[in-house]
């Protein structure tokens, strides 16, 4: 029955909340978070504490970390003791803590990412700053608790003669609280700890005087500013850290790039590892080798460069590319009166002063406690060594010892304490030489009392006895600022084009989106026809080109797809080399219809798109430039009005061009009309009406045709059903946009012909008709005749035994053959 009234009821989201949030409160308090007031965490003040009670400190030899992994466990942490060798070894890692609290013999790990070796081999002690961290805690200047297990006292802070916090710094993750607080130089913040003593109502800017920003272990340089102000404000803020690098010069007119500190908390191994695969992946050209020279004397890394490469804008390219420069996000959350908190520099600091004050007021009070006590036995002493005679006597009359001191007490006013002194003294204290000690132990305690007793009735004998302190920590343990704080931008310009090696290589893209560069040697001794496509896809580009050079890929979805040829995968003629979904999400359906190349992109040109349902436009180049997410989306060229419209062509033309266009539609009709006549408008308008379209129809393609060889052009059309002709193009008369134009075939009611392909030229030429079955016809256009508006031309293509037309393409000029 009992069992029973014990078992409740409860909501499932109320259990869930009381567990986590007891959780949450003890990871909080108990793990994650440093005390504001000694920066450490529950772990590290334990390690330090444990390792202070079992005499482990820098003037001692060194002991197994096993032994005080071990003491730690058993007495203070029950945790598991990997978690606290990790914090054991996190505090003597020089590349992490600005001043470290513990020495190590042994493998500690490296800046690598190498682990420690395993605590049985190796050994630790305190550092010698630690013990400024430990100072006085025997004189009751904390609060003790008693442990997991109730056998031990351990501090809930240490009465640290500095501000660890910022010294140190703290990184940590709690459930909702995160704290990133970087180090910084210990004398830059003992000079500002003194002076908001000294000044209570100090500015930030004043403080920022000393503290000039954060000083990492690493060194490296703190690019800019203006983050710095913010976090110090706010306890948020960003700043960009950049590694210390020089150029120098090598024999043979070549440079290399001299890396002696980077970032903190940069991995050094998986840095030089991605430098290097810049390198093999040739993303810029030039460097020539990458090599760790570090050893015993420092931190080395060396970029060795090609001859002729630009070193500064390499490095710069690596600066942006790589750890070389990073982004470092102040976070300054500690736990201040058992409440995470953010806070900002005057806050730590104020809150320092606060602890400070307490443990010299904690720790006066017990030595003044302890000096009067002496004193009281010491006043005792002298008074008995002036009447020696009768104390004697006294003692010798009692029966005991307990009826010594009673008599004494009685007959001649001594305290119990001076009394218990007095029948404790040995025979050969009785001479002068101690008399004459006391009387000078006595009077060094008065002048000891009186000092205590100044310094906690006067606020300032307290604030200079603080600031007596923390100067001597400077002078012993102050060093000069590793990181350089500069006033420089952190922005980074990178000329692309100097990082990459002009060399001619063969292109080739196709419609189904496979894209390759290929050495001239591979594709000199290959056969062209040998390209490595699938079958059933075609090239749709093919050309030499420098690989300075950038491609415009455009789709009939409307999208544009940037690529500068060095971006290509590079790959054998004989290969299929990339294809475009690797990239880029682009639609099964999606076909490149056209490629474009510009050696550089402040070209004056427009672009000339036209959509099957009768839209049209001109794009300017400018208003086409590459995006920061090029190499992952398409750019929208033209959008589409309809779910199923495609884009049929795209032209590069002269902003002033005077060329005139012919559109075709699938129903045979064609309209003229000038070029200037159609508007420059935005990447994500659909156009203006190129055609006046029938329900049914749309636009097959269309022609340009400069109005001066008008008379020289003929167009060749190609029907669904075979036929093949061709005629004049100034059969067709120009008008204005929009129109519906003329009928260039003969309407038939059965069967009628519908264009499926056409193509102009101005001289005979060999045809080349493809169709559906991927069958190619040639066709020599001086063996046809030149047909009037309303002729349906020749039969050439069996639509039954070869499949429908699906294009038409010009071969040699019969005058070359």
């Amino acid at each position: 029955m009992a069992t029973k009234e014990r078992i409740r009821e409860m909501p499932l989201e109320q259990v869930m909340g009381e567990r986590f949030g007891r959780y949450s409160k003890y990871i909080i308090q108990e793990r994650a978070l440093p005390d504001i007031r000694d920066g450490l965490k529950p772990v590290q003040r334990r390690i330090l504490f444990a390792m202070y009670r079992d005499n482990n400190t820098y003037d001692k030899p060194f002991k197994k970390a096993a032994k005080a992994v071990g003491n730690i466990m058993g007495n203070f942490h029950p945790h598991g003791d990997s978690s606290i060798y990790g914090a054991l070894v996190h505090l003597s890692q020089n590349w992490k803590m600005r001043e470290t609290l513990v020495e190590m013999h042994g493998n500690n790990g490296s800046m690598d990412g190498d682990g420690p070796a395993a605590m049985r081999y190796t050994e630790s002690r305190l550092s010698k700053i630690s013990n400024m961290l430990l100072a006085d805690i025997d004189k009751d200047t904390v609060n003790m608790v008693l442990n997991f297990d109730d056998t031990e006292y351990e501090p809930t802070v240490l009465p640290v003669r500095f501000p660890n916090l910022l010294v140190n710094g703290s990184t940590g993750i709690s459930a909702g609280y995160a704290t990133e607080i970087p180090p910084h130089n210990l004398s830059e913040v003992i000079d500002a700890t003194v002076y908001l003593l000294k000044n209570p109502a100090a500015s930030l800017a004043e403080l920022m005087n000393f503290v000039k920003g954060p000083d990492f272990p690493t060194g490296a340089i703190v690019m800019g500013k203006e983050g710095l102000e913010e976090a110090y404000r706010t306890g948020r803020g960003r700043i960009q850290v950049r590694a210390k690098t020089t150029i120098q010069e090598l024999r043979g007119h070549r440079e290399e790039i001299v890396i002696t500190e980077i970032p903190f908390a940069v991995n050094k191994a998986l840095l030089v590892k991605k430098m290097d695969e810049i390198r093999l992946n040739k993303e810029i050209d030039g460097i020539a080798e990458v090599r760790d020279e570090t050893d015993r004397h420092g931190l080395s890394m060396v970029v060795e460069l090609k001859k002729g490469a630009d070193a500064q804008n390499i490095l710069n390219y690596l600066f942006k590319n790589t750890e070389l420069q990073v982004s470092y996000n102040f976070n300054m959350v500690a736990i201040d009166d058992m409440t995470p908190m953010q806070v900002g520099l005057k806050h730590i600091l104020s809150s320092y002063l606060k602890h400070e004050k307490d443990v010299i007021t904690k720790r006066t009070k017990y030595d003044l406690n302890k000096a009067e006590n002496r004193l009281e036995i010491i006043q005792g002493l002298v008074h008995a060594m002036d009447i020696l005679d009768q104390v004697i006597k006294v003692i010798r009359a009692s029966k005991n010892k307990a009826a010594a001191k009673d008599n004494l007490t009685a007959k001649f006013d001594f305290t119990p304490r001076q009394a218990e002194a007095i029948v404790s003294l040995q025979l050969y204290r009785l001479t002068n030489t101690d008399v004459d000690a006391l009387v000078a132990e006595q009077a060094a305690l008065n002048e000891k009392i009186a000092q205590y007793r100044e310094l906690l009735a006067d606020r300032q004998v307290l604030e200079k006895e603080i600031v007596k302190e923390l100067l001597a920590v400077k002078r012993e343990f102050g060093n000069p600022r590793r990181t350089e704080i500069s006033g420089a931008t952190a922005k980074i310009q990178i000329d692309e084009k100097a990082l990459v090696a002009d060399e001619q290589v063969r292109v080739l893209i196709s419609r189904e989106g496979y894209l390759k560069r290929s050495s001239l040697r591979s594709w000199q001794s290959s056969d062209d026809e040998d390209n490595g496509l699938p079958d059933g896809d075609e090239v749709i580009y093919a050309k030499t080109l420098s690989t300075l050079t950038n491609l415009y890929l455009f789709t009939n979805r409307g999208n544009v797809i940037f690529r500068p040829v060095n971006e290509l995968v590079e790959a054998k003629w004989k290969e299929t080399g990339q294809h475009l979904s690797q990239e880029i999400g682009l639609d099964s359906s999606e076909q490149i219809i056209r490629v474009f190349s510009f050696d550089h992109l402040e070209e004056e040109v427009n672009f000339l798109l036209a959509s099957d349902d009768g839209y049209i436009k001109q794009l300017k180049l400018a208003n086409l430039q590459p995006t920061r997410t090029y190499r992952s989306r398409a750019i929208t060229a033209m959008k589409m009005k309809q779910k199923d419209s495609q884009l049929v062509r795209v032209d590069v033309v002269k902003p002033d061009t005077v060329a005139e266009i012919i559109l075709f539609t699938k129903n045979a009709y064609a309209v003229r009309y000038c070029v200037s006549e159609i508007p420059e408008l935005g990447a994500k308008a659909a156009g203006v009406k190129s055609v006046n379209l029938k329900a049914d129809d749309l636009i097959v393609s269309y022609l340009l045709i400069n109005p001066e060889y008008l008379d020289q052009m003929r167009v060749g059309i190609v029907t669904q059903r075979g036929a093949f002709k061709q005629f004049k193009a100034k059969l067709i008369n120009r008008v204005s946009r929009a129109k519906r134009g003329v009928l260039v075939l003969r309407e038939l009611k059965a069967k009628p012909h519908r264009i499926a392909a056409l193509s102009a030229y101005g001289q005979d030429h060999t045809l080349i008709i493809t169709t559906s079955s991927r069958r190619h016809i040639k066709l020599q256009s001086n063996e046809f005749p030149l047909g009037d508006r309303y002729s349906n031309g020749s039969f050439v293509v069996d639509t039954v035994s070869d499949g429908r037309p699906v294009s038409l393409k010009l071969g040699r000029p019969l005058s070359s053959e």
